[in-house]
């Protein structure tokens, strides 16, 4: 039979158990992350409008905050909620059809505090 060659990784390893200790890594701290600011948190504003829209009425929801994604997952619920067309268009939704009533409570009993029905 043919002798083993010694592992270069021995070697390695009685070099690793000369060295001295290093230092004891810190604890990890872990913090929560921080909480979405409330997309209500201000006063959102209802309001009706026909202008530029051949005629039909819709109801514009202004002043919610969070960006463009926080609109949109807004705007989804809203329609699956209300059973109505809704789209974001800039910084507000609007939602097909006169249903200011229907709006104001469904931002109520999602959280927001100051509701304004505007013209």
């Amino acid at each position: 039979m043919k002798p083993t060659p010694k592992s270069p990784f021995a070697a390695l390893g009685a070099l690793r158990d000369a060295l001295p200790p290093g230092p004891t890594p810190s604890p990890v701290v872990t913090t929560a992350p921080a909480a979405a600011p409330n997309p209500y948190g201000g006063k959102v504003v209802v309001s009706r409008s026909r202008k530029g829209r051949g005629g039909r009425t819709v109801t514009v929801i202004a002043g919610l905050r969070g960006g463009e994604a926080v609109l949109d997952a807004h705007c989804r619920e809203l329609k699956k909620a209300l059973g109505c067309g809704a789209s974001v268009e800039g910084e507000t939704i609007v939602v097909s059809g006169d249903l200011i009533e229907r709006v104001k409570k469904w931002l109520e009993d999602a959280g927001a505090k100051k509701v304004i029905v505007g013209t």
